[in-house]
């Protein structure tokens, strides 16, 4: 959970449309244009088209060197600023005078709603960690912790390796696979579902919920806020029924915290609950398509991470993780910030209730703090990458998505050793999400297989 196809789950808009964001409603959106002239009078790249989801790292290495904090319009027409090295970043990141609470966004109200996540305002799921400064910050951060614990986190890697074991087994004995649509995307839905406490029976509900969530407008025009409202009224009625029943899980973890008298309330219960959600499995279905792609496309690195683990080894597999995070990781832009007094940041004064977006992308390839920052190197040790964000909102869920991105990985490259992809990388499609990067379909061929037994 960061500070965040017509095939696939995801939905495939029609390939010489714009790239949907979180931030365009519909076709009527504005088209994107090329950012403002930076001081230096030369031209910048054209953002947020198709060319650029499919490759924004060119892009934002020119914005790096000449247009570090970028103001620009983005394809909702909200004005934002864009912050692309890696100190100004980290800086960014951690600076209190930015905060996360939309109603500092001076924008109009119409602005105000492209902001966010699509559909939360109407659900009445604002209260949640993204959403909020301290002291309320400070008080949900530490309630939350309280219920979702390292050791909650570690207790549940044998069921991460069930489920993983048991999606690769749908598909071993066809010899080809969506990777996105049979694999990515369901483990994580499902992981989180069983962390949470939701019942099997309604865990495809949860599926069908976030697949409409993640289509960031290539669905039906307004089918995203449909599938909050309608999360939002199951998670409700759920939070009602763990109260009077509660289990181990992650839910009732959330109802039974407490910190000097304080609980949580139930909208801050749901809110809670829909963040993980929304935020837990996105990030990861990301990271385990990015990682596996990037892999595929760097067959050096790949053979390196097969040999250390049949060797049993795991350390490149946590540090390869990582790289992989900072390579091309699941979450490209952190998510809103609005400034709430004049800020100056890179030497560029940006004005009070300026929305702000710190572009993870960019700063995690910026050469002046990684060494060969275009290169992917699993054994990279001096990685501080900013994948999961910095200072107070630092994914909370972090662990959790490196313990399904680690399993998912290690056990695609053991059961599927000549994994190959299906496809030209030419014709892969990328999601144009504002936040998140991902691939909308990743299609491989193997050797057929057989199940676990």
């Amino acid at each position: 959970m960061n500070d965040s196809p017509a095939d696939t789950p995801a939905g495939t808009p029609a390939p010489d449309s714009p790239p949907p964001t979180p931030d365009t409603p519909g076709p009527d959106a504005p088209t994107p244009g090329a950012p403002g002239t930076p001081a230096s009078g030369t031209p910048g790249p054209e953002l947020f088209t198709w060319e650029f989801a499919t490759d924004p790292y060119p892009a934002y290495a020119w914005l790096r060197e000449h247009s570090p904090v970028h103001r620009t319009a983005l394809p909702s027409g909200v004005e934002a600023w864009l912050v692309t090295r890696y100190a100004d970043a980290r800086q960014a990141l951690a600076d209190t005078r930015l905060s996360k609470n939309p109603a500092h966004h001076a924008g109009s109200a119409n602005a105000k709603g492209k902001t966010g996540i699509p559909g939360e305002r109407k659900a009445e799921l604002m209260t949640h960690l993204l959403n909020i400064d301290p002291p309320d910050h400070t008080r949900l951060r530490r309630l939350v912790s309280k219920a979702f614990t390292p050791r909650r986190v570690a207790e549940f890697a044998p069921r991460v390796q069930e489920l993983t074991d048991r999606l690769i087994d749908t598909f071993i004995e066809e010899g080809k696979a969506d990777l996105i649509h049979d694999f990515a995307f369901p483990l994580p839905i499902y992981a989180i579902c069983d962390l949470l406490g939701v019942p099997p029976e309604d865990q495809d509900d949860f599926r069908d919920w976030a697949g409409m969530m993640i289509r960031h407008g290539g669905g039906p025009r307004g089918g995203v806020a449909r599938s909050v409202k309608k999360m939002r009224g199951y998670l409700a009625e759920l939070i009602h029924r763990k109260r009077e029943n509660p289990g181990d899980d992650l839910i009732s973890g959330l109802i039974r915290a407490s910190d000097h008298g304080e609980h949580l309330t139930e909208n801050e219960a749901a809110a809670m609950a829909f963040i993980l959600l929304f935020a837990g499995f996105e990030t990861t279905v990301n990271l385990i398509g990015n990682g596996t792609y990037a892999l595929l496309r760097n067959p050096e690195q790949r053979m390196r991470l097969e040999r250390s683990l049949a060797a049993g080894e795991t350390g490149l597999l946590a540090t390869g993780i990582e790289e992989l995070l900072r390579y091309d990781g699941p979450v490209e832009l952190a998510t809103w910030r609005y400034a709430t007094e004049p800020v100056t940041l890179g030497g560029q004064r940006i004005a009070a209730g300026d929305p702000v977006l710190v572009v993870l992308a960019a700063a995690d390839r910026d050469p002046e703090r990684f060494r060969d920052a275009d290169t992917l190197d699993l054994a990279r040790s001096d990685n501080q990458h900013l994948g999961y964000g910095h200072g107070i909102h630092y994914c909370l869920g972090a662990p959790l998505a490196r313990l399904e991105g680690q399993a998912a990985l290690a056990t695609l490259l053991r059961r599927l050793p000549d994994l190959r992809l299906a496809a030209e990388p030419t014709d892969l499609r990328w999601r144009g999400g504002l936040i998140m990067r991902g691939l909308r379909t990743l299609p491989v061929e193997f050797e057929p297989g057989h199940p676990v037994e």
